[in-house]
């Protein structure tokens, strides 16, 4: 073990003893009163309140995707990322990656950034409406939704299973660079590391599921504020218009990353480069200038592929960043 591993272990260490009470659990949750025993459990909860200042925020996980760990790693070498995997107590095969959308409740709007991916990525998502249905709302509760970028896992669950709206009333705000890419173009995937195969669904996968907002949708810039107390932030490079977001209220904050990075292990913890990253080296420079502000202002951060729910902060080391995952509230 290196001199730079050991420094970088400490540092980590070091973070999560000291770290402090991050978030804070929704306030209507009961006591040991309210408690209910039961003798079997079908699923893990899906859902995870805290508060951002006046803002109620709730992660509610789409279920989860997942590839060869390469395709998130394109420029590891081979035995050290395996090697990582391994210490990680991670499989060397297979690389589950979350879907943590985000609701948040402000000035009577219910919110939710990111849609999820349904059914466009695998069997293991499309969680998010009995995720919504466990904290008593449904897709038709829904006002707004804000999309970073028009991947299918984050667009996805915006169709019916029958071609409609899933989210009735809510409008969509998609970034206006991804729209004119993969919408209005046939765009050239060639860059993603899969199957020619999987490149031709997954952009039919985007348009399929755009389709039922395609004549109300609202297209932003990145850097607009869509709301008060949601900013949008350049982050471009993994498609044209990524946008990440800001959350904000008070004197409190949170950092939601997107897709700068797919899982902590691989692309915080180590600088690994995503595959799909659509211009690697501009992806490269947003996601330095946004972890180092994370890192720097000490701002909560959420990952949307990161272990449910997401939650945690960047810390700066020596050679880069250490994920500190938040301490779990009552």
């Amino acid at each position: 073990m290196n001199a730079f591993t050991l420094k970088r272990r400490a540092a980590m260490l070091s973070a999560v003893v000291g770290a402090s009470s991050l978030f804070v659990a929704g306030r209507n949750g009961g006591g040991i009163a309210n408690a209910q025993a039961t003798t079997a459990v079908s699923a893990n909860a899906g859902h995870y309140r805290f508060r951002v200042g006046e803002i109620n925020a709730t992660v509610l996980s789409d279920g989860v995707i997942g590839s060869p760990p390469r395709i998130y790693a394109s420029d590891a070498p081979e035995a050290e990322l395996q090697d990582v995997l391994r210490q990680a107590f991670l499989p060397t095969d297979h690389m589950e990656l979350n879907l943590n959308t985000l609701l948040i409740e402000t000035e009577g709007r219910r919110i939710l950034i990111e849609a999820g991916a349904g059914g466009t990525m695998g069997p293991n998502g499309g969680r998010i409406f009995q995720n919504l249905a466990a904290i008593g709302l449904g897709a038709e509760d829904i006002d707004t939704i804000v999309i970073s970028h028009t991947h299918p896992d984050h667009v996805g669950n915006l169709r019916t299973a029958d071609g409609g709206k899933a989210f009735p009333r809510a409008t969509v705000f998609l970034p206006k660079a991804d729209w004119d890419f993969f919408v209005l173009t046939d765009p050239d995937l060639s860059y993603m590391p899969v199957p020619e195969e999987f490149r031709l669904r997954f952009a039919a996968a985007i348009k399929s599921s755009l389709e039922p907002v395609r004549n109300d949708v609202e297209l932003y810039e990145a850097g607009a504020e869509i709301v008060p107390g949601l900013t949008t932030i350049v982050a471009s490079g993994h498609t044209p218009g990524m946008a990440t977001f800001l959350i904000h209220s008070g004197n409190d904050q949170l950092l939601l990353t997107a897709d700068l990075a797919y899982h902590p292990v691989v692309n915080v913890d180590r600088p690994w480069l995503p595959g799909p990253d659509r211009d690697k080296e501009t992806a490269l420079a947003s996601r330095r200038r946004i972890f180092d502000r994370a890192a720097a202002d000490r701002i909560p951060v959420l990952g949307f592929h990161f272990p449910f729910p997401g939650l945690g902060r960047m810390l700066k080391t020596d050679g880069g960043y250490a994920w500190v995952p938040a301490n779990w509230q009552f």
